[in-house]
């Protein structure tokens, strides 16, 4: 599920200024930007691929052309020859590789063509070898070690790349790590290039619908429900459906596309056009592939790759840490929700999280069983205005329950959340799907980014009962968030849990 099924279906009666009013047009040089940060982490995994084919191929080598006292006259007399060649060897590939495509954020080729064109790289990257051996007169070099790092390396990588989009294909089947799309235009083109996607899961996006152009006159091939809604009201879109990428399949004046990629800009979307609709601004852009169809970049936004790599990866090791190290206060706190009161140890409900996808978030019961029941008859009594219920002293909440709330307890089972990659130490608290359907369009914002166990809500204000200083404060973090923002936000919460201001 790639969005939420709780966005409020009357969302398109909400009016909100659109930035593709007049405006002065600015530069019209380079609108593509490269993701850097994903093309370096794309490369390092080649990298420890290609220096594993080479061990291997040098194993082989002392193993069956050489005999064992090969490897002493590699180690001391001839060690910085191999490692030389080898390091023209991976640069050349690591080039060839680049100028082929095989480095892009998004993919662009099939899995037979990514084959090909590995394969076809390795063996320029060898023919480079080659021809740097020559020219630097280096006769000791062994033929033998040339051809068995080229035959290792296609193996290697090849299987490292097939693997790669294997579990690529896994994630896009279960609706993990694709991409919202949207087509701009209702023509025929549109038309088939749409339910080209909605029926190909393997290209990794999710199919949302299409975007009506303001010049659409007759050229309607779309049915109407799939119509998201105009042009103008791209912003609102993007925050209710989250999209990521928009595709021009509708020729539309210059002018007007050089408005949308600045808006696209401002928005953090992608967005790519049909291959030869506007020449004069992808003349510099390389043909992609969507599926079978050629198009061109007209804009790509740059997020924040490796910072989040290194998010991800400290989720994972704090949340494996955590469970570890606090598996025997679980044990105990489990043993006392038991003996408290009966009901079930954990208590699961289904939160809505990063771009609206929906996830089981545990917790330790804290409250009786008919919790949800009661609800109702505690409205009245309800602390927190807009949105949120609160209420001090709820009967509902066991002896136990107290304690666990008052020290944040009771979300320890949601580390296994977080390793789980639905749930981060740091962000906003998931809502539940009753917080969702009253949200208005810039709530949606704080949906945006994985929801943490704690966050700046929560070191800031947590006894703060204003619905609107928990939205700015969650829209704060999404809009100025860095791994260092988090690391303080964790000091910070460490302190108040300390303090047991929790309720």
């Amino acid at each position: 599920m790639a969005t939420s099924e709780y966005i409020r279906k009357n969302a398109s009666s909400e009016k909100q200024p659109s930035r593709l009013g007049p405006q002065s047009i600015k530069s019209r040089h380079r609108v593509t930007g490269p993701a850097f940060a994903s093309k370096l982490l794309l490369m390092l995994g080649d990298i420890a691929i290609i220096v594993f084919a080479f061990l291997f191929a040098l194993a082989i080598k002392v193993k069956f052309f050489e005999g064992t006292g090969e490897l002493d006259s590699i180690r001391y007399a001839t060690a910085p020859l191999y490692l030389g060649f080898f390091g023209w060897y991976l640069l050349s590939l690591l080039l060839v590789s680049r100028r082929y495509g095989l480095y892009n954020p998004i993919p662009a080729t099939g899995g037979a063509r990514e084959l090909r064109l590995t394969v076809q790289a390795i063996l320029n990257a060898g023919l480079l070898l080659c021809g740097g051996l020559y020219m630097a007169h280096w006769d000791t070099a062994s033929r033998a070690m040339v051809i068995l790092l080229v035959c290792t390396t296609i193996v290697s990588l090849c299987s490292w790349r097939i693997v790669m989009r294997l579990a690529r294909y896994r994630h896009y089947e279960r609706g993990i790590d694709t991409r919202n799309v949207v087509i701009l235009g209702t023509n025929y083109l549109s038309h088939a290039l749409g339910q080209h996607i909605a029926n190909n899961y393997r290209l990794g996006y999710q199919f949302l619908g299409y975007i009506a152009p303001s010049d659409t006159r007759n050229d309607v091939e779309v049915a109407v429900p799939e119509v998201l809604g105009g042009v103008d009201r791209l912003r609102q879109l993007t925050r209710l459906h989250f999209i990521d990428e928009v595709v021009i399949a509708h020729a539309l004046p210059t002018e007007q596309v050089i408005l949308l990629i600045e808006e696209a800009r401002e928005l953090g979307i992608d967005i790519r056009s049909i291959s030869g609709l506007y020449g004069d601004l992808t003349a510099n852009a390389t043909i992609e592939y969507l599926g079978v169809y050629p198009v061109a970049s007209l804009h790509r936004s740059q997020s924040k790759t490796f910072e989040l790599f290194f998010k991800r990866a400290f989720d994972i090791l704090f949340s494996v840490t955590a469970m570890i190290a606090a598996f025997p206060l679980m044990a105990v706190i489990a043993l006392a929700v038991v003996l408290d009161s009966s009901g079930s140890i954990f208590y699961v409900s289904e939160r809505i999280g990063k771009r609206g996808r929906v996830f089981p978030c545990f917790k330790f019961r804290t409250m009786v069983k008919d919790a949800e029941k009661r609800k109702r008859e505690l409205a009245a009594l309800n602390e927190r205005d807009g949105i949120l219920f609160k209420v001090s002293n709820d009967p509902r909440v066991t002896r136990v329950g107290r304690i666990l709330r008052k020290y944040s307890l009771d979300e320890l089972p949601q580390f296994f959340n977080v390793f789980r990659g639905e749930m981060s130490v740091v962000g906003p608290r998931p809502p539940i799907a009753s917080e969702v359907e009253k949200y208005e369009l810039e709530h949606f914002r704080r949906l945006e980014v994985m929801p943490g166990l704690t966050g700046l809500w929560q070191v800031h204000a947590r006894q703060d009962a204003s619905f609107a200083k928990y939205i700015e404060l969650d829209t704060a973090y999404v809009e100025n968030w860095s791994f260092w923002l988090d690391v303080k936000i964790l000091m910070r919460t460490a302190h108040v849990v300390l303090r047991g201001t929790g309720t």
